[in-house]
């Protein structure tokens, strides 16, 4: 009840000390989410564009192969012996080592 009253009397803040809390809030969730995300795209797409002939890949859908072509938006990598599929750059997740 002695808090309630001290709530009450105190009367409107400021808009600075009524933000500072959402502003804070914000800063942790940028730097633990949104910075490290983007670092991690950068990266997948630096990965993307160094790409070459017979570097083995990894798509999405789990699908890991030899690339033998480099069109403008997609690869054509051979994951079996006879079986070559067509697959977009946006596809790829990765290299194997």
């Amino acid at each position: 009840m002695m808090y309630l009253l001290f709530f009450q009397e105190a009367g409107g803040g400021s808009l600075i000390w009524t933000l500072l809390p959402f502003v804070f809030i914000f800063g942790i969730f940028y730097f633990l989410v949104i910075l490290p995300q983007k670092k991690q795209k950068q990266q997948l797409q630096e990965l993307i564009n160094n790409l070459a002939i017979n570097d083995e890949v990894v798509t999405n859908g789990g699908i890991i192969g030899k690339i033998k072509e480099i069109k403008e938006t997609s690869f054509i990598i051979q994951s079996a012996e006879k079986s070559f599929l067509e697959v977009g750059k946006s596809a790829v997740v990765g290299k194997k080592p």
